[in-house]
């Protein structure tokens, strides 16, 4: 759907025509009903709205024929597409969001500076936004296209460059090096990535980052070079910031040609691992300075899902602000919603909910929005299994959901590793094992790796394996020291290898972060609290001290 009318809402507000011939609305009233229009919720307001707003409260019958006379005079300016940007009834009137593009930023001066609308009605609404910085800022969003939001990062992997007369099979491995970069990347469910045939169609050319940027629509690069040296290979790895240009690190592998095989694929998965945390973190800590709506839209989902595995509060929080954003500006994106429900879940089981029952209802409402958008979406079917399985201790119908999920896609990670924490609440253990490894070898890049770690743990302790489940919950612990869940497993992995002195101190953490836990709590809403494990937890529990 094309877009018909452009309003600039800072500085002059100019409302014109997108369609030749260009038409330009000039009175000061006409521009005010489109601004009025444009920034309303759903861009609708009601017939006496406008006409209060504008023409006063005195003389509701003169207000009502001014209304219908400017109604008349954009119909005739506007011609045959008026009904299509405008849906006039006897009681409200409706924007076309998708035929606007709205323009401007507040530093191209005060918000419509130069409407000379005197009404006080008016003046009121306009001055209210001017003197509330997040009210003008709430409004910045709007002059992004209201069209399908691009709602992902993109990534290229450029083959690396290599001297003109260089071996054929070094040329090879430069570009397997992209190429096994691409498909690394492309497992995961937070960016996307730029095929890898595109990418080796670009390193044909000089390589210019704006050129790559504005040819293939990236936000960041790998590239780099391949050379020889004696019997070693060398290869050098950027990666890069298209917008700024910013070289964001570099990674250096030496190595005897010949062993090349042996340690390329390490070194690639730390690459892959470095470049998942950079745009993870970048995106965040870009999220800290900057108000939400000049966020770009590529920025927000990222944002959410790296702040909601932080470990303080105040970043989980952010991350529903991150979220709410994404799903206001893409709202018919399947991704935002179904990340939404996850941060339902997670302020669950992270114990930091205030209304357990209403979250469950609003995580239940992010995924069926999710797929009701998209029914084969793997990761909306996966947080929907998550729903019921954690939460609601539906667990056949969470694994008919991650079935489903795998169904589709056989590497979604997500899917895999909550598949093997419904096994550990079951007391399969050693099916859980598998299902968390496939989900940690799948998921290179997540910039969450102490969630892997901790449902690894949980898999561990179903198996009866308790040094591992210790070995694998200090490593979650030591990147995220807030999840209760990791907190558990670990009291209950140190119960078991009668080291219950440290047992006791874990407790005492556990409680001073969650102050309102308790054993009935565990036993009341855990799915494994009637299983061989989930006794061995709530014994555990129960001998460090926890009541």
């Amino acid at each position: 759907m094309s877009v018909d009318f452009e309003i600039a809402l800072f500085g002059t507000c100019v409302l014109r025509s997108t369609q030749t011939p260009r038409t330009e609305v000039t009175g000061a009233k006409h521009r005010a009903l489109f601004a009025l229009l444009v920034t309303a919720p759903l861009g609708r307001r009601t017939r006496s709205y406008l006409q209060e707003t504008l023409w006063g409260l005195a003389d509701y019958e003169s207000g009502h024929q001014n209304l219908r006379r400017a109604l008349s005079d954009l119909r005739k300016l506007i011609g045959t597409g008026f009904d299509d940007i405008l849906n006039v009834t006897t009681t409200e009137i409706e924007i076309d969001m998708t035929r606007i593009r709205v323009m401007g930023h507040p530093s191209d001066g005060p918000f419509l500076a130069d409407l000379n609308v005197k009404e006080a009605e008016f003046v009121a609404w306009r001055d209210a936004i001017r003197d509330e910085p997040s009210a003008v800022a709430a409004l910045c969003h709007l002059s992004q296209s209201r069209g399908p939001r691009r709602v992902q990062p993109r990534v290229c992997a450029l083959p690396l460059a290599v001297l003109p007369g260089s071996p054929p099979d070094l040329a090879i491995a430069a570009d397997w090096i992209a190429e096994e970069a691409c498909r690394m990347m492309s497992r995961s469910s937070l960016i996307s990535v730029i095929s890898h045939l595109s990418g080796r169609e670009m390193s044909q050319q000089f390589i210019d980052v704006k050129g790559v940027r504005d040819t293939l629509g990236v936000d960041y690069l790998l590239t780099g070079s391949m050379r020889p040296q004696g019997d070693d290979w060398i290869a050098d790895i950027d990666f890069i910031d298209t917008r700024t240009g910013a070289l964001l690190w570099n990674r250096n592998l030496c190595c005897p040609k010949d062993r090349f095989a042996e340690h390329v694929m390490d070194w690639l998965v730390n690459v892959v691992q470095t470049a998942g945390r950079s745009i993870a973190e970048s995106a965040l800590q870009m999220g800290r300075q900057t108000p939400l709506p000049q966020l770009p839209d590529h920025k927000l989902l990222i944002a959410g899902a790296t702040a909601m595995h932080h470990p303080t509060l105040r970043d989980f929080l952010r991350a529903r602000q991150f979220l709410d954003e994404a799903v206001a500006r893409a709202p018919y994106s399947a991704q935002v919603h179904a990340w939404l429900g996850k941060w339902y879940v997670l302020s669950i089981i992270k114990n930091y909910t205030t209304d357990r029952a209403s979250d469950t209802q609003r995580a239940l409402d992010c995924t069926a929005r999710s797929l009701d958008l998209d029914p084969q979406y793997s990761f909306g079917l996966t947080i929907d299994g998550f729903v019921n399985g954690n939460i609601l201790k539906n667990l056949d119908v969470a694994e008919a959901r991650y079935t489903a999920a795998q169904d589709i896609n056989p590497n979604e990670s997500m899917s895999w590793l909550l598949r093997g924490s419904l096994m550990a609440f079951r007391d399969e253990g050693k099916s859980a094992i598998r299902a968390t490894e496939t989900a940690r070898r799948l998921s290179p890049i997540d910039p969450f790796g102490y969630y892997f770690d901790s449902l690894a743990s949980s898999a561990h302790l179903a198996a009866e394996d308790y040094e591992q489940a210790l070995v694998l919950a200090n490593k979650s612990l030591a990147s995220n020291d807030r999840h209760i869940s990791t907190l558990r497993t670990r009291i209950a992995a140190l119960h078991a290898l009668d080291r219950g002195s440290e047992a006791q101190d874990t407790a005492r953490d556990l409680q001073r972060r969650f102050p309102e836990f308790s054993l009935s709590e565990y036993r009341n809403t855990h799915p494994s609290s009637e299983n061989k494990t989930g006794k061995l937890v709530i014994k555990a529990l129960s001998s460090a001290g926890i009541t």
